[in-house]
């Protein structure tokens, strides 16, 4: 941790100044348009923006700091993903200073937009998403489900259990959710029939951007995995649970997972989040030891991040009335199985390379007291289904139905920082 983390430090942007999401020890960066202008890098301070395109061609950023300021001034930040850590560590304390400073140069004030009045984008070109299943409290609570007697299968505290999804259905916050169509075979049916999902889900996940990327052939040790790890996102991985109960045996999820993953569209770098690590909560006695590669004691020691996540549903209804949405679920992300590294040693352990820009999922968080990362979990398979404070009741989503996600990073001592929201809202098929 260094200077930029001073709970005390001033900000002229006004709307910063103990901001819930973005106050100066956050500093996130993102794809962002002006009014009639061009998508370019940006980074979320407050209610605004700050233009890196422009401040690359200012006097007042140098060295690596300028480097990954004109990285950042494509449409993609997938550039400035890949200089790595040293250059998003130049460019935080650079901004930082510039924009604690008690008067700030005139083309620098310029270069602040108004959030509300820009687009904001996906951050990057994203090559591939890999999502994993790191949640255990989620994985036992779905097991139970369908294996009352066996909710993990063996390997599932061995090896860190991932699936391939598609990069091309993830889209920035705020894009609808169109209900998917596909296979559904109802219990006693003959055969399946080609139809609208009757259940559809949200699944609440962390998702990782890879930064720098590994050569085809080289597995990243788990002491290195930290240098590939660019930022942070949340990720809603939209599920259609009963295309997905008829298609994912033997091979898994297909169509169930592959019409839309949403995402926030902001990356909170690894060094926003340094004060809030924390060591992995400890396996439970009796779990086995991870195999050399995936073992690790200052990945134990530091590398579990403490965040609070919710999710909030509105409902057409409550839109209509004026209500606010309603806060259905909360979890913690110290809940996750394996490390963030962990996840991505064992991604690249068999030789396959990473690429900046590569997005992986951590998989649905739950915990232990309840909370749920997913409508499957709170409404058990919908046989309980989830009574709201407006007399509503929810199984599985509805058109007209939103989903909120919402995160904070909190620690006595410190700025809280936020994610920024990442939001869909489903519309008929």
């Amino acid at each position: 941790m260094d200077a930029t983390h001073d709970v005390h430090l001033p900000c002229w942007v006004r709307s910063a100044n103990g901001h819930d999401q973005f106050p100066i020890q956050n500093l996130p960066v993102g794809i962002f348009a002006p009014v009639g202008g061009r998508r370019r890098g940006g980074i979320a301070i407050g209610d605004s923006i700050l233009d890196l395109e422009g401040l690359a061609n200012t006097q007042w950023l140098q060295g690596d700091a300028k480097a990954a300021a004109s990285a950042a001034s494509g449409t993609t930040l997938n550039s400035l993903l890949t200089l790595g850590g040293r250059y998003r560590r130049a460019l935080r304390r650079a901004v930082s200073e510039l924009l604690c400073a008690g008067d700030p140069a005139t083309e620098v004030r310029n270069l602040v937009h108004a959030a509300k009045e820009c687009m904001l984008y996906l951050p990057a070109d994203i090559g591939d998403y890999t999502d994993f299943y790191a949640g255990i409290y989620h994985a036992s609570a779905v097991g139970k489900l369908f294996r009352p007697d066996a909710p993990l299968l063996p390997n599932y505290k061995y090896v860190p259990i991932a699936y391939h999804g598609r990069a091309s259905s993830i889209c920035v916050s705020g894009q609808p959710v169109r209900r998917p169509r596909g296979q559904i075979k109802a219990p006693h049916a003959a055969a399946p029939s080609y139809e609208p999902t009757l259940r559809l889900d949200f699944e609440l996940e962390l998702g990782v951007w890879v930064g720098p990327g590994s050569d085809l052939g080289v597995p990243v040790p788990l002491s290195r995995a930290p240098e590939h790890i660019a930022g942070y996102c949340l990720l809603n991985d939209w599920s259609a649970r009963d295309i997905q109960t008829w298609e994912y045996q033997p091979l898994g999820p297909f169509l169930a997972k592959n019409f839309m993953t949403s995402i926030s569209p902001w990356i909170v770098t690894p060094e926003a989040l340094e004060p809030f690590r924390i060591p992995q909560t400890p396996r439970p006695a009796g779990d086995p030891q991870p195999l050399p590669y995936l073992w690790d004691e200052s990945d134990q020691a530091r590398g579990a991040i403490e965040l609070e996540l919710e999710v909030y549903l509105c409902t057409q209804s409550m839109r209509r009335n004026g209500a606010a949405p309603e806060r259905i679920s909360g979890v913690n992300s110290r809940n996750l199985y394996w490390t963030v590294a962990q996840m991505l040693a064992h991604h690249s352990s068999g030789g396959c390379n990473l690429r900046a820009g590569d997005l992986i999922g951590t998989g649905t968080i739950s915990s232990p007291d309840n909370g749920s990362g997913s409508l499957l979990e709170l409404t058990q398979s919908g046989a309980a289904p989830l009574l709201l404070k407006n007399g509503e009741r929810r199984s599985f989503l509805l058109d007209g139905d939103e989903i909120i996600v919402n995160a904070r990073a909190r620690r006595p001592g410190y700025a809280s920082i936020g994610f920024g929201e990442c939001r869909g809202i489903v519309v008929a098929s």
